[in-house]
């Protein structure tokens, strides 16, 4: 397994979660790692993704809930979610962007997906 994605669950609206995703080294190492989510009837859609050089990027929806954060000695990405709504409720997909060094993209990794559901 290439990436492996884990923390999802049930929240009640206003609760945090908190997902994880762990990749090999060398692809770690090489990609924008990032989380995409798809909601029943909906299309894929990034929620967040940070560089190599640990420059993050929020889709609008989440700005100033969600926290992305990589850590390169554990090869794992985090998502910590806050104000969770019944909105966020979705399939949550870990993925990483391989790059070679002269930023060419390589490959597109994706991460079995983990079902975060925000319901009282």
């Amino acid at each position: 397994v290439q990436l492996q994605a884990s923390g999802g669950g049930l929240v009640q609206p206003g609760g945090s979660l908190e997902l994880s995703c762990t990749a090999s080294g060398s692809i770690f190492s090489g990609s924008v790692m990032g989380w995409y989510r798809q909601a029943p009837g909906k299309q894929r859609e990034l929620v967040a993704d940070i560089t190599r050089r640990d420059i993050p990027n929020y889709a609008d929806s989440v700005k100033g809930r969600f926290t992305i954060a990589r850590d390169s000695a554990k090869n794992t990405v985090y998502l910590q979610m806050n104000s969770l709504s019944p909105e966020d409720t979705a399939v949550y997909y870990c993925n990483a962007r391989m790059y070679n060094d002269y930023e060419h993209f390589v490959e597109n990794y994706w991460g079995k997906g983990t079902q975060v559901t925000v319901s009282s």
